[in-house]
């Protein structure tokens, strides 16, 4: 079922959402239905997970977005992380990720369901919750879980896959330890850790779980760390990176914690953007969260070291201890209160139990991704992972349309054509108020397309009409997409095999004679040139003036390629001699591809294919005289 495009008002209030914050989950997999066989199962199992059915066009009568081919399909939602459940043969899944299989640490769970739904069966991602998404299944559909992992059919349990707010501390050990147990050997389980309470008794393995740091960890010793802890962090601003790691690396050696027992890292939202903030969480690989300088002043009465100074500078009489405090709850207590360098503050909390919820708010994120010409086959898996980790699509409707099933279920912003400054603001201004947010282009993002203007927007003033100080700090992520130069020359050959530019013939932003300028030197510069917006509704004579400008410079016959709509179903490439092309058969969705002097139409067993030499005719040429 298609979603009705919702178009924003001209200038769209951005007020954060009053709601406290959940736990961010995994990414929740997609149900795929191949046959009217499987159809009611597919619904079943959705309804258990509570997720979505992508069912396959002409196959199945009921779904939440259909996709053509299943192999396409499935290979685009895996290169994307996404965990996919197929009610269909384990063969077709096979089939469909095959190339992409690379790292099993990584990869998304794979499930294949029979379509009578009597068994499930666990393909990929035994370790990254397949085995309990199977489980999960087949309790719902009271089926046979046909897990195959070895620890898991034996032990009922994989030790490199701990439950939520724990953290195995050596991984690397995981499979040689496992590896024991499973040849007979018995494990001793020392702290409280209930989810280990059935493994069989004996003392060829030993499982530490506690938050304190181990000295004779490996194979026959594991630890799982608790995640009790909440680290709070302040700094001047562009801190040194190794100060920051250098005081936390020594508070915790001092506290005698393992850092994995770390929670997240927590500061206050004015350092969103602070690299060694930033930088600390990453190597941390815990999330970093943000909170509001009412919020932490909240904690001041619990703080140990609270400062008017601080409080004149950011509003709140503390950061670190605050920022640790409001992420631990009124359970927390100080395991260690603030530490400071010259420019930088921690504070360590300690609570009762594991945590597994998160307080505060994510840094935002606005990707930035260009979508290919719109079909799934030619856009990367980078820009669909990034599209489907996003929580909102802000793009023009027909942009956001042709992602297609990728799109289904996602919150969108749909701005019409002309209101591109009010798209990037928009966009940028929700993910400074902590949204996974990606801005959705045509092409390559970076190519006649909204990063330019999202970075113009960065960099404006205040009283430039620029964004706000939260939507500077958010991470911003371009990720390439093919464009429609690249499109066009891969359809004709390869005309753009030498020197080439890129031309927009749209008088809208750029005046009039800055393009005949850029006409006149490319056309003397012999480049094979590619015309972007070559007309429009109301612009039809800069074509034609382009033409005229290079026929003065290159042969008649320079071979010119008109390619529309690119990659998709009503795509049409045709060929035409410069002299013969005419304005009328160009829209604003077909690319113009220019052939320089040596450019040359060839005739081939399937039919005419542009190049243009690079020279190496003339380099042979050279070498044999010589």
């Amino acid at each position: 079922m298609a979603l009705k495009p919702v178009v924003p008002e001209a200038r769209k209030p951005v007020v954060p959402e009053a709601r406290k914050p959940v736990v961010p989950e995994g990414r929740k997999p997609v149900v795929l239905a191949l046959s009217r066989s499987g159809e009611a199962t597919a619904h079943r199992v959705a309804a258990a997970l509570g997720v979505q059915v992508h069912g396959r066009k002409g196959r199945v009568n009921r779904a939440d977005a259909f996709f053509s081919n299943a192999l396409d399909h499935a290979r685009d939602l895996f290169a994307a992380g996404v965990p996919i459940v197929g009610v269909c043969a384990s063969g077709i899944l096979i089939r469909a990720v095959a190339p992409l299989l690379a790292d099993k640490t990584t990869e998304p769970p794979v499930i294949s369901v029979s379509d009578d739904g009597a068994v499930v069966v666990p393909l990929l991602g035994g370790h990254r919750g397949a085995n309990k998404l199977s489980a999960q299944i087949a309790e719902a559909l009271n089926a046979v879980s046909a897990v195959t992992t070895a620890g898991d059919v034996a032990l009922g349990i994989a030790l490199d896959e701990p439950p939520a707010g724990w953290r195995l501390v050596n991984r690397g050990d995981a499979k040689s330890a496992m590896a024991g147990l499973l040849a007979g050997g018995g494990a001793e389980v020392i702290g409280d850790a209930p989810w280990l309470a059935d493994l069989p008794k004996g003392d060829a393995l030993r499982l530490s779980c506690t938050m304190m740091q181990q000295d004779d960890l490996g194979a026959a010793h594991l630890q799982f760390a608790p995640q009790r802890l909440t680290l709070g962090v302040g700094c001047a601003r562009n801190c040194p990176v190794d100060e920051l790691a250098a005081l936390v690396a020594e508070v915790l050696q001092e506290a005698g914690v393992a850092p994995e027992a770390l929670h997240s890292v927590n500061t206050i939202s004015l350092k969103a953007d602070e690299p060694a903030i930033i930088a600390l969480a990453a190597d941390l690989g815990v999330p970093l969260r943000l909170f509001e300088a009412d919020v932490l002043e909240t904690q001041t009465p619990r703080l140990q070291n609270p400062s008017d100074v601080v409080f004149a500078e950011v509003g709140a009489h503390g950061v670190s201890e605050a920022a640790a405090l409001a992420q631990a709850g009124d359970a927390g207590e100080f395991l260690v209160a603030k530490r400071k360098t010259a420019n930088a503050t921690c504070a360590l909390v300690v609570t009762p139990g594991p945590l597994t919820e998160f307080e505060g708010r994510a840094r935002g994120r606005l990707s930035i991704v260009g979508i290919g010409p719109g079909q799934a086959a030619w856009r990367t898996p980078e820009v669909s992972r990034l599209v489907s980790e996003a929580e909102e699509l802000v793009g023009y409707e027909l942009y956001i349309d042709l992602l297609g099933p990728l799109a289904v279920g996602k919150e969108r912003s749909d701005f019409p054509l002309g209101g591109e400054e009010e798209r990037c603001r928009y966009a940028l201004e929700q993910a400074g108020h902590g949204k996974n947010v990606a801005l959705i282009c045509s092409g390559d993002a970076g190519i006649y397309a909204m990063a330019a203007l999202v970075f113009e927007l960065l960099d404006r003033g205040p009283d430039q009409m620029g964004v706000t100080d939260a939507a500077r700090r958010v991470d911003v992520v371009c990720s390439p997409g093919v464009s429609a130069l690249q499109g066009a020359a891969a359809r004709a050959g390869a005309p753009l095999g030498h020197d080439f530019c890129a031309i927009s013939l749209s008088d809208l932003l750029t005046p009039r004679e800055d393009i005949v300028k850029r006409l006149q030197a490319a056309a003397a510069g012999d480049f094979v040139i590619a015309f972007y917006n070559p007309v429009s509704m109301r612009r039809r004579t800069l074509l034609a003036e382009a033409r005229d400008i290079l026929l003065q410079h290159r042969p008649a016959d320079t071979p010119v390629m008109l390619a529309s709509s690119l990659g998709r179903p009503e795509e049409y490439v045709r060929y035409r001699r410069l002299d013969e092309l005419e304005v009328d058969e160009v829209d604003m969705l077909t690319v113009v591809l220019v052939g320089s002097s040596h450019s040359r139409l060839a005739t081939l067993g399937e039919g005419p294919r542009m190049y243009t030499p690079r020279g190496y005719a003339r380099k042979i040429d050279g070498d044999l005289a010589g």
